[in-house]
């Protein structure tokens, strides 16, 4: 059974909604080990202290947070619970938006909620309103000892947390060389043409036709290397791609092939 990493109430208005949040995803990309390269020996972490040397185990680590003159101050998850009762236990919607007034690069980690106890029949309350309305919450939330920012989203019969980011924690890009919308110089062929071609490859959202194809190209790199007898060099699996100008030189004939490319792929299916 999955284990509730975070139990508490939603709150709106003055109805609380009593839930247990789940981790909603798992990660599935191949696991990278480290090893020691003179004998292949596993390689792992310890926590040892900075200034002796010496490993500390698990259970005589504490945290602090850092002063000006060097020093710290110690806080413990249970002393933030207890000053903090309301935040650490309570996700508080403070407003709802329009579902996709949200920002994707916002996004974060998903969460499923639950209800617990009695909290079932509010749960459907808060969910099919949400639905009906086309919206979604905005909350915040203190797991373990950070607040998060995050979003309340009704999907089917589960409600969703998603923490995202603050606003502070998003990066300008000012200084990075990006031509002004609207300020550069683009034939009307090429953008009736990138339209087209656009046009051509939109689709409905299905997920499910999206598969992670890398991970098991990875695992058949593996096997080749240890059929080989774990040979050094490794043999090309996949055709070479060098990235430079001479790939966007002729913007208008890439867009001429590309859309051929596309009426022949669209026939064929």
């Amino acid at each position: 059974m999955a284990h509730a990493i975070w139990k508490g109430a939603i709150t709106f208005g003055l109805v609380h909604v009593p839930i247990a949040l789940y981790t909603a995803s798992d990660d599935i990309s191949v696991d990278f080990d480290w090893l020691d390269k003179s004998t292949m020996d596993p390689v792992g972490y310890k926590r040892v202290n900075k200034r002796t040397g010496k490993e500390i185990t698990k259970e005589n680590i504490v945290k602090g947070i850092k002063q000006e003159n060097d020093k710290y101050v110690l806080i413990s998850e249970e002393e933030i619970k207890a000053a903090f009762p309301k935040s650490t236990q309570m996700i508080e919607i403070e407003s709802f938006v329009k579902a996709g007034s949200i920002a994707l690069m916002l996004l974060e980690q998903p969460y499923y909620l639950e209800p617990t106890g009695q909290g079932s029949k509010v749960y459907a309350l808060l969910r099919e309103t949400m639905l009906s309305e086309n919206v979604v919450g905005v909350a915040k939330i203190v797991i373990h000892t950070k607040e998060h920012l995050a979003i309340l989203i009704p999907k089917d019969d589960v409600l969703i947390l998603n923490t995202i980011r603050w606003i502070k924690e998003i990066r300008s890009f000012e200084e990075l060389s990006i031509p002004e919308k609207g300020k550069t110089a683009l034939k009307p062929n090429d953008l009736k043409m990138a339209t087209q071609l656009i046009k051509d490859m939109t689709t409905k959202w299905d997920i499910e036709q999206y598969i992670d194809t890398f991970t098991p190209a990875i695992q058949k790199l593996v096997d080749k290397k240890i059929k080989a007898g774990n040979v050094a060099t490794v043999e090309p699996l996949e055709e070479s791609y060098e990235v430079n100008d001479s790939n966007i030189a002729d913007l208008t004939d890439l867009l001429m092939k590309s859309l051929a490319g596309n009426k022949k792929l669209t026939e064929s299916k």
